[in-house]
């Protein structure tokens, strides 16, 4: 089992220090959770096989493409920017409901475990981000969220938070809000930057994430709906909220039933108002007076 082990630490320290960034020695050991003596021998170990690690004049090492074997390994463990972005293509063609997309997406991230590879599994602007949210989650770091972007408020804002998961495909960020003494999400696409902070987790008993609808709106809060939907509204659901295809059962031609529980009314009441035609709502009462207040609203 020891052997294993060292086996596969070797092997992940072979990717690591191939990936064409430079890592300084008390980076390795904080990786791989190595002794100073240990990620020395082991670095003198991959040395002795024929991978050329120069000596660190600046304190940072990597494997040089020099090596006898980098270009094989390489050839393995690395994509070329044509291959990268044909995966990029592929892996966001998947729909972002779909749990097979981020089971790849987290088996590529775990395997480079670099910001580069972030590029390939997240929209462009997001890919620091990201990698920085990980390092705080695998740490328990707070992190200040920088410039967000808040859909309620409208406007930019830091803030201080514990984060501790991401929702399906890395859309959303799972965060302990220090301000507001509770967990929610946050949109990735609406960070600005993200800053590591050098405190650690101080509320992790509470870090509970309640259940999300199909329409990915999160609350403790559960409402039994049934709709009736026309061919068309039914087929719009599918595509837009993929993951309500398992509530939809034929009511004769044409006609089909919406039957789940939702966590408030905000997102399968924008869903009804977009189709107000093509629906009929058969449960609750209160989702047609909260949709009726919101009309009522606009028109006012």
């Amino acid at each position: 089992m020891e052997e294993h082990r060292k086996l596969k630490t070797l092997l992940e320290l072979l990717m690591y220090l191939s990936s064409g960034i430079k890592y300084s020695l008390s980076q390795i050991m904080e990786r791989f959770e190595l002794s100073d003596r240990t990620t020395r021998r082991y670095l003198k170990l991959l040395r002795d096989a024929g991978f050329i690690i120069p000596r660190p004049t600046n304190g940072l090492y990597y494997i040089d493409k020099t090596s006898p074997y980098f270009k094989e390994i390489s050839e393995l463990l690395h994509f070329s920017r044509e291959e990268a972005f044909i995966l990029k293509r592929a892996i966001h063609s998947i729909d972002n409901q779909n749990l097979l997309k981020q089971n790849l997406i987290n088996k590529l991230y775990s395997l480079y475990d670099s910001p580069g590879i972030a590029h390939t599994l997240v929209k462009l602007q997001q890919p620091h981000n990201i990698h920085q949210i990980t390092q705080a989650i695998k740490n328990k770091n707070k992190v200040v969220l920088c410039g967000y972007r808040s859909a309620n408020s409208k406007g930019l804002k830091d803030r201080l938070v514990e984060p501790f998961d991401f929702t399906t495909n890395y859309i959303s960020t799972w965060a302990y809000d220090l301000e507001d003494q509770r967990c929610k999400t946050f949109k990735n696409t609406r960070i600005t930057s993200v800053r590591i902070l050098n405190e650690p987790w101080e509320n992790e008993a509470l870090h509970l994430m309640p259940p999300i609808d199909v329409f990915r709106i999160s609350s403790p809060e559960q409402i039994h709906v049934k709709l009736q939907l026309s061919l068309r509204a039914c087929e719009l659901l599918k595509e837009e909220y993929p993951l309500a295809e398992e509530h939809i059962t034929p009511a004769g031609e044409s006609s089909f039933l919406f039957e789940t529980t939702v966590c408030g009314f905000e997102g399968v009441g924008r869903f009804v108002l977009g189709l107000i035609h093509e629906i009929k709502i058969l449960e609750p009462i209160e989702l047609k007076n909260f949709l009726a207040e919101r009309v009522t609203e606009f028109l006012n």
